[in-house]
């Protein structure tokens, strides 16, 4: 795979792209690009973006010059970058939250002060789930830590105790 950074003005959002981008979800590509920058590249087939027009309008929108692409094979010809598009696409709906985890990072990074919505997610979700309603490990499932100068091993028990090992 080849990147490379590109000029904003020399991309064209894809005029066939099936995918919408409502203001929310460009609001929470925005808000990510700003925070984190960009950490994965757009795809272009032919100057065209053909994964990433979300990513590309709100980098307009920030005010970017410049974007990482990755560039689709020379042999690729148009409908094989359509099919990629759509898979690209499909492939990030069909996945599934695991809602306890979700909840749980959710909660975590609401308790730090990050705010929520800036990622995407609705607040008013958070307090259907509390950390304490993750079902715990086995007292035997626990792992056993070890103190690096005195080499003594232990682990925490089900009520917070100290168990030796």
């Amino acid at each position: 795979m080849e990147l490379q950074m590109v000029a904003i003005e020399s991309l064209t959002l894809d005029p066939n792209n099936a995918r919408k981008h409502s203001k929310r979800n460009l609001d929470a590509i925005k808000e990510s690009l700003s925070k984190f920058g960009q950490r994965k590249p757009i795809v272009v087939h032919n100057g065209v973006v053909i994964a990433g027009n979300g990513t590309l309008e709100a980098a307009k929108t920030l005010g970017w010059k410049e974007i990482g692409v990755s560039v689709c094979p020379d042999d690729w010809d148009s409908d094989t970058a359509k099919a990629y598009a759509l898979a690209d696409n499909r492939s990030s709906e069909l996945a599934e939250w695991d809602e306890k985890i979700l909840s749980t990072q959710l909660l975590d990074l609401d308790d730090m002060g990050w705010a929520i919505e800036s990622l995407g997610f609705d607040k008013p979700l958070l307090p259907d789930f509390k950390p304490e309603d993750i079902e715990q490990p086995r007292l035997d499932q626990r792992a056993a830590t070890m103190c690096p100068q005195c080499s003594f091993e232990w682990r925490v028990g089900a009520k917070g105790e100290i168990e030796p090992v």
